[in-house]
């Protein structure tokens, strides 16, 4: 036969579209051309299975090779082609059955010696090879990824000698048991019980946590804010499968150290420093990876220093908040990533950090005050539904303080909270339509025209407005009541500290 056609999968986001190899051997003299928009690494690959077929011991044929790899609009790249070429040169040349292919996916990088080497990108390979019946064959270093799905078979080998002896019947390879088992090895998440008074800031938190709001920290220095933010995945409701399957593809395309297999069940925490660049936030390059705010897909985004992040860095935030993805376009193509997550920011007062401190260290003029807390845009603090002050605690008080309440029993509010969202309107409270609010968030008329006197006082606009509807929803959900009273409103205008910084 002189024909042969191998399926594989490219990398498209966190997409895997199927790739056809084909594989045709014709007279003249001995060449090999591949065709299909293929990247440099993947013209390189004409070398490395050349060297493969032949320290393994096959025959590498003498003839004219045209490999294509369809569809030839959509780019190649990688080394992942690499298995699937060799098999495709080998079964065009009668030295593997081309019928024991049909059914199987192949992906994996050839080293010169034939074995198989681990490629960035498996698990989206593996979820869409298993929706399409397909047994996927991947290197034995990528097994462990593979094994995040719970449908699929899933076969490893370690060199392309394995592979083509199982091809030819002679032996099989070491299957790949699918699971979706949380590893006995799982860190431990950091807890609420570690966190002793700031009550406002807790309640904040566990107001953040249940109706899936954006939360903002302002205190001096050493008062715990970066404490708290790190406990508000622990207080979220665990993954469902399906959430943690796209967070943990975003982690296998972006070349992630391997630990992030061991806990790809809890929900991501990340802290970028306040130096990281646009593209470092939401994703980009020649390559478009994904950025932080896809790396805490499905958990929290932590922006220490809110106001010392580039002004231009923060505001590419603002689309990703509403839409919940990010659409990074190049020239011949578009890449959407997801990108729904909890932002967690925190801030000093002021430029020193001791703004109001009894002791006087703040020396800071309005001005200086202004400025510094303006360096943030509006529209972004707009989506920020929570401004939260966190003020010193002194240390006589902090060493007498009781232990704080367990994140586990704070988690089962959350849970019974956001399940009355679920069955009242499909969705959190931060994610509310129009519609949705004018239905699930009716005041009684009086607490109507106290609450627009409040807001004109102010000065919030009217994304703040919704906003703030949306957290007296919440709260009143954690009371488990079904309506909006004035507690509810008294409770939520208390977490507008920024607000009444302008104000003042």
């Amino acid at each position: 036969m002189s024909l042969a056609r191998v399926f594989t999968r490219a990398q498209l986001g966190i997409d895997a579209p199927p790739v056809i190899v084909e594989v045709h051997l014709s007279s003249g003299l001995p060449s090999l051309s591949l065709v299909g928009l293929p990247e440099t690494a993947v013209k390189e690959s004409k070398d490395r299975v050349r060297s493969a077929l032949m320290n393994a011991q096959f025959e590498f044929p003498a003839k004219r090779i045209t490999i294509n790899l369809s569809p030839a609009d959509l780019p190649k790249e990688g080394g992942r082609y690499d298995l699937a070429i060799a098999l495709g040169i080998l079964a065009a040349s009668g030295q593997i059955p081309a019928t024991a292919l049909d059914g199987h996916e192949f992906i994996g990088e050839l080293s010169l010696g034939g074995d198989l080497q681990p490629v960035p990108g498996v698990l989206p390979c593996a979820l869409q090879a298993a929706r399409a019946g397909n047994v996927l064959v991947l290197p034995q270093a990528n097994a462990s990824e593979a094994a995040l799905c719970s449908q699929g078979e899933f076969r490893s080998a370690a060199s392309l000698l394995e592979v083509t002896a199982y091809l030819h019947g002679q032996q099989s390879l070491t299957a790949v048991t699918a699971g979706n088992a949380v590893p006995a090895g799982r860190p431990q998440q950091a807890d609420l019980t570690d966190v002793r008074g700031q009550p406002q800031a807790r309640r904040a938190l566990e107001i953040a946590a249940a109706g899936q709001h954006n939360l903002l920290f302002i205190g001096p220095p050493g008062t715990g804010k970066t404490m708290l933010a790190s406990r508000l995945p622990g207080i979220l409701p665990p993954m469902s499968e399906e959430e943690a399957l796209v967070s943990a593809s975003v982690y296998s395309i972006s070349s992630q150290p391997s630990q992030w297999q061991d806990q790809w069940r809890v929900r991501p925490f990340r802290a970028p420093h306040h130096t990281a660049s646009g593209v470092a936030l939401v994703g980009g390059g020649t390559t478009p990876k994904p950025g932080e705010i896809s790396l805490a897909h499905g958990g929290v985004l932590f922006l220490d220093e809110l106001p010392e992040f580039s002004r231009k860095v923060l505001d590419v935030l603002r689309e990703p908040l509403e839409s919940g993805r990010i659409v990074i376009s190049r020239a011949n193509r578009s890449i959407t990533y997801p990108a729904r997550f909890q932002l967690i920011a925190a801030m000093n007062p002021c430029p020193c950090g001791y703004f109001g401190d009894p002791a006087g260290r703040c020396h800071c003029t309005q001005e200086q005050i202004r400025r510094y807390q303006g360096q943030t845009s509006g529209p972004l603090l707009d989506r920020i539904d929570l401004h939260v002050e966190v003020p010193p605690i002194a240390t006589a008080l902090l060493q007498q303080a009781p232990a704080g309440e367990s994140s586990a029993a704070v988690q089962q509010r959350v849970m019974a909270a956001q399940a009355l969202q679920q069955q009242r309107q499909g969705c959190a409270n931060a994610e509310l339509s129009p519609t949705q609010r004018e239905q699930v968030c009716v005041l009684h008329e009086e607490d109507q025209h106290w609450l627009l006197a409040a807001i004109e006082r102010l000065q919030l606009s009217a994304r703040g407005y919704h906003r703030l509807l949306n957290i007296a929803r919440t709260i009143a959900d954690l009371d488990a009541q079904p309506a909006i009273g004035r507690v509810h409103l008294l409770e939520a205008l208390g977490y507008r500290t920024l607000d009444r910084y302008r104000q003042g």
